[in-house]
């Protein structure tokens, strides 16, 4: 699992995520994920078009860091997770608490 963080306008934060948010791709990004959710208010806005797995232990690192965003009275949400990844989501009911954007214009938008 590696990551990528950039600024985009409006103190929009996007964080790409690349591999499988498995026990080793949590353990591999997982502080430095927080750590970018968790400084300074920013909405957050996770590219996961290059997740091509989550299992259970990856889905508490998103909700987590939903937590944080939101308890700074920010946003965070998802963008483009492929469609193995999405069933996980909405089966774990993590869309219920994250929103889910397939298209970048529409998730600036949100925000």
């Amino acid at each position: 699992m590696k990551i990528q963080v950039s600024e985009l306008e409006h103190g929009i934060r996007l964080i790409v995520l690349n591999g499988k948010l498995d026990s080793g791709g949590v353990y591999a990004v997982e502080m430095d994920f927080l750590h970018h959710c968790a400084g300074e208010r920013r909405n957050i806005l996770v590219d996961m078009s290059n997740v091509s797995y989550v299992s259970s232990i990856g889905v508490p690192m998103l909700v987590n860091a939903a937590r944080i965003v939101t308890g700074k009275g920010a946003k965070m949400a998802l963008l483009n997770p492929q469609k193995n990844v999405m069933d996980v989501l909405e089966m774990v009911g993590v869309t219920g608490i994250i929103p889910v954007y397939f298209d970048l214009t529409a998730a600036r938008r949100a925000f």
